[in-house]
């Protein structure tokens, strides 16, 4: 596969039926892919079907072997009454202390049940994006973010942070544009 770390080849993906598709992309090393679209035309559902979350009913998704895959989903899960710290948080998440941006820092000695939503999905994508895995999958992660959070996550995102890809879903096209090297459309 090259540089390639994962093709996907006319998949149609769903749950009980099809949901989406047929889509096809190919994502290599330093790709910041994001996929756009309407409410409902399964951008979710593309990335669940990457993680081998959800049912392919056709086509084919190629991994290059031994792939690791990070994965942060839309909710990710608020940790309530957890008397563990941002630090603790992202030690468990094996996450890159390195490269972490300086508003983050500010956090890692807060408990992770104080932080706010906001706060907490990006030290949450952090978490993932801060990682050692080769392919990135984000579903929404400018949830609960400020404009200021964006920019953080934009800066991050275009950062170098190993031989890795990252594939993302947003309905912010602004972010999307600013962020990605590319962007993809889904259900069209």
């Amino acid at each position: 596969m090259d540089r390639s770390l994962l093709r996907v080849r006319a998949v149609v993906a769903g749950y009980a039926a099809p949901v989406v598709g047929p889509f096809s992309l190919e994502v290599s090393c330093g790709d910041v892919i994001g996929l756009a679209g309407p409410n409902g035309t399964g951008k979710s559902t593309l990335l669940k079907a990457i993680a081998s979350g959800a049912r392919i009913f056709s086509g084919e998704v190629e991994k290059k072997p031994g792939l690791t895959i990070g994965w942060q989903q839309q909710q990710p899960v608020f940790p309530l009454g957890m008397p563990f710290t941002g630090r603790d948080y992202l030690r468990c998440a094996q996450a890159n202390f390195d490269a972490i941006p300086s508003r983050l820092a500010r956090w890692l000695d807060k408990r992770v049940d104080a932080l706010s939503g906001g706060q907490f999905q990006l030290l949450s994508v952090w978490a993932v994006l801060g990682g050692f895995c080769d392919l990135v999958l984000l579903d929404e992660p400018t949830n609960n973010l400020d404009p200021e959070g964006a920019a953080i996550l934009t800066d991050a995102l275009q950062q170098d942070l190993g031989h890795r890809a990252v594939l993302l879903v947003s309905h912010e096209r602004d972010f999307l544009e600013g962020a990605c090297s590319r962007v993809l459309e889904v259900g069209q």
